[in-house]
């Protein structure tokens, strides 16, 4: 699942390689248009937890049920459908503009129910213990696009600043089968159980604010990339950081970076309350 611009960290610090250090014949310069462009596909090897209230079935009158879904960094790949990453970056002079595109489809990931929240009525918790078994499956993809700046750079790398916004969608769908009946406050009509299936969607957009860079390492190829936006919008909170290791080639870098991005919506978000992704990600970065 995902989002953001971490995966820019390393394609920020790339368009500002010519204004780090001379031109060397490892080095290209740019184009004679004074453009320069970066292509980033990137692997998240992440691990994700969420924490929804997706809607109760018709039959159960109304109303919705809280779960949790966490998975490993070992085993989130096992669950994937359909994945799509990718950081671009474009810059001229002082000025850039760059966009971080991720797309998760996963299947089967395992969940546990929290409560049943039927309405005008309090939470009934549900005790984990005597749950069979839930598995959620959730496609969210998770887009950013911002404008930087650089306010310095050197030899020793280059400090961005970058404003944009953040663009979430999450379709979410948890098949359950419970060896017990939860019934509301109007009885019959408002029940919760057996076997089943729960739902519920949301877009969220968020305008985000932060800086990026690189720090060389001397007069090496290698280089620590440095990445952090925050904001909020339709979320109560959204933020984003991520560094690591590159190392700079004359056609692009390679860089292993760990990166964490978070979705903060409070408890009165019909469908997502928290969101976050964290773990390494590999990137190769092709300049032109």
């Amino acid at each position: 699942m995902a989002g953001g611009l971490a995966g820019l960290l390393a394609a920020g610090g790339m368009s500002n390689a010519r204004a780090q250090q001379p031109v060397t014949p490892a080095q290209p310069a740019s184009s004679p248009s004074g453009w320069t462009f970066n292509v980033a596909p990137y692997v998240w090897l992440a691990s994700l937890n969420t924490t929804t209230n997706l809607n109760l079935p018709p039959a159960a009158g109304g109303g919705t049920v809280s779960s949790t879904t966490s998975v490993g960094f070992g085993t989130l790949v096992d669950h994937i459908n359909f994945g799509a990453m990718l950081a671009a970056d474009a810059q001229y002079d002082r000025f850039s503009v760059l966009t971080d595109f991720m797309y998760l489809n996963l299947g089967g990931t395992a969940s546990q129910f929290r409560s049943v929240n039927f309405p005008d009525h309090p939470h009934i918790p549900i005790v984990a213990s005597a749950q069979t078994s839930q598995g959620m499956n959730m496609s969210a993809p998770i887009w950013t696009l911002a404008g930087g700046y650089t306010l310095l750079k050197g030899d020793w790398g280059n400090f961005d600043v970058i404003g944009g916004f953040r663009y979430l969608e999450i379709n979410a769908r948890i098949n359950y089968s419970l060896g017990f009946t939860i019934t509301g406050p109007r009885g019959g009509s408002q029940t919760f159980g057996g076997v089943g299936s729960v739902s519920g969607s949301v877009t969220l957009f968020n305008g985000i604010g932060g800086f990026r860079g690189r720090i060389r390492l001397g007069n090496s190829p290698l280089f620590i990339p440095y990445y952090f936006d925050a904001g909020a919008g339709d979320s109560k909170l959204t933020w984003q950081i991520a560094t690591g290791l590159g190392y700079q080639t004359s056609w692009g870098d390679l860089s292993v970076t760990y990166r964490y991005l978070s979705f903060q919506q409070g408890s009165n978000n019909p469908v997502v309350q928290h969101l976050w992704v964290e773990g390494p990600m590999m990137m190769a970065a092709f300049r032109f």
